[in-house]
């Protein structure tokens, strides 16, 4: 299951993505993964979390976005947790297409046995049917 952080810019998505992303650090035995749009975050998050800027990798859309995660899980089998701050900056505002990438991350995070946790910049009447019965909020 993939957990969405959602609120209004400024509602402070980001403040408990970095909490959750510590917290992940202190609890798994394997790896966690953080990306970001931009540098954010290099000095709020735990050194021990991969950190990664996704400007770096020109990650433009939701399908190279999906396939950017999928690549991570397909080379390491360690990986406990991904967290993403930002994720409408990164894969783009279409709700629809959002709504197909996180259903696709539904569907890799059960075979990866990979914990998502997305932050969004959405109302809670912006969840449609299908995003609410594939997801949980924090």
């Amino acid at each position: 299951m993939v957990t969405l952080i959602i609120g209004k810019k400024g509602s402070g998505k980001t403040k408990k993505l970095i909490n959750l992303v510590n917290e992940a650090v202190a609890e798994s035995k394997g790896n966690v993964v953080c990306m970001e749009k931009g540098a954010k975050l290099t000095y709020d998050i735990s050194h021990s979390a991969r950190l990664i800027n996704s400007d770096q990798y020109t990650i433009l859309g939701y399908e190279a976005f999906y396939g950017f995660i999928s690549g991570l899980c397909a080379g390491n089998y360690d990986i406990t947790d991904i967290l993403i701050d930002s994720t409408r900056k990164i894969g783009g505002y279409d709700l629809a297409e959002l709504t197909q990438f996180i259903q696709k991350l539904d569907k890799l995070s059960g075979l990866a046995g990979v914990k998502v946790t997305l932050s969004v910049s959405l109302e809670e009447s912006d969840i449609s049917e299908e995003l609410a019965a594939i997801t949980e909020r924090v």
